[in-house]
C-alpha cells in the first residue's frame, strides 16, 4: 500500500493506496466531507487530479486533465472549486505572478524552485532556506509564514 506524499498528516492517514487518476471516489468523497466540502461529481474529479499524487498544477492544466476523462467540467467550476479547496485548507495556492498560479497538494509550509523556462515548480524543504531578518509588519498585523519562490533557468554556456 502506497501512502500519498503529503506531509499534511490527516491527508496521509485518510487516503492510502490511491494510484493515479483512478483513485477510489469513495476515498475522495470521505476526504472532502472531512474538510466540510460538499462532494459533488465535479469536485471529486478535480480532487482526484490534484490529490492522487504530489503535484503542482495550474487551473488550466487541471481543467484539461479532468475533461480528458470526459468529465466535462467548466472553467468556472474548476476555478470556484480550487478557491474552495484553498479556503478549506485542502490545497495551497502558489502565486508566481498574477498570471501564473499553481495549486499545490502539499499544504505544509515549504519553499519552491520555479523554472522560468519550462514553467515547472519544485518543492524545497523549509529548512533548506533561511530568512535571517524581516522588516516589521504593518501595524495591526503579524507575519503568518514566509515561503520563498526561487526562480531558476538553465545556465548559459561559458563562451
Amino acid at each position: 500500500m502506497r501512502v500519498l506524499p503529503f506531509s499534511h498528516g490527516e491527508l496521509t492517514s485518510r487516503i492510502t493506496g490511491i494510484g493515479g487518476p483512478q483513485a477510489a471516489p469513495e476515498q475522495i468523497f470521505s476526504l472532502l466531507n472531512k474538510y466540510k466540502i460538499s462532494p459533488t461529481r465535479q469536485r471529486i474529479k478535480i480532487a482526484q487530479v490534484l490529490l492522487t499524487c504530489h503535484t503542482h498544477k495550474s487551473a488550466d492544466q487541471i481543467l484539461e486533465e479532468v475533461n480528458r476523462e470526459r468529465a466535462y467540467v467548466s472553467k468556472a467550476t474548476v476555478y470556484n472549486t480550487l478557491n474552495l479547496f484553498v479556503k478549506k485548507g485542502l490545497v495551497k495556492e502558489v502565486v508566481i505572478d498574477p498570471s501564473k498560479v499553481f495549486y499545490d497538494s502539499n499544504t505544509s509550509q515549504h519553499h519552491h524552485f520555479y523554472n522560468e523556462e519550462n514553467g515547472e515548480l519544485h518543492d524545497v524543504d523549509l529548512d533548506k532556506i533561511t530568512v535571517a531578518k524581516l522588516p516589521e509588519p504593518p501595524e495591526g498585523t503579524e507575519v503568518q509564514c514566509v515561503e520563498v519562490v526561487v526562480r531558476v533557468r538553465k545556465r548559459n554556456p561559458a563562451g
